[in-house]
């Protein structure tokens, strides 16, 4: 099992972005990974996204057996 790395967080929170241990440790864990640069969601589905996998995907008619 793997744990947090803490050191390397605190490194990256107090040196790589400058903020002070206080600021750091107020932080929610999606504040902290927006700060590191991931986005907070997911993209949304834009129409072009959603066409793709319709024809990756396309409906298929099926039997009366078929359920």
């Amino acid at each position: 099992m793997t744990g947090i790395d803490w050191v390397g967080l605190m490194q990256v929170g107090l040196h790589g972005l400058g903020m002070q241990p206080d600021a750091f440790w107020r932080l929610t864990p999606v504040e902290l990974r927006i700060k590191l640069g991931a986005q907070a969601g997911a993209a949304p589905l834009t129409r072009a996204r959603l066409e793709d996998l319709a024809r990756a995907f396309p409906d298929v008619k099926r039997g009366p057996k078929d359920g």
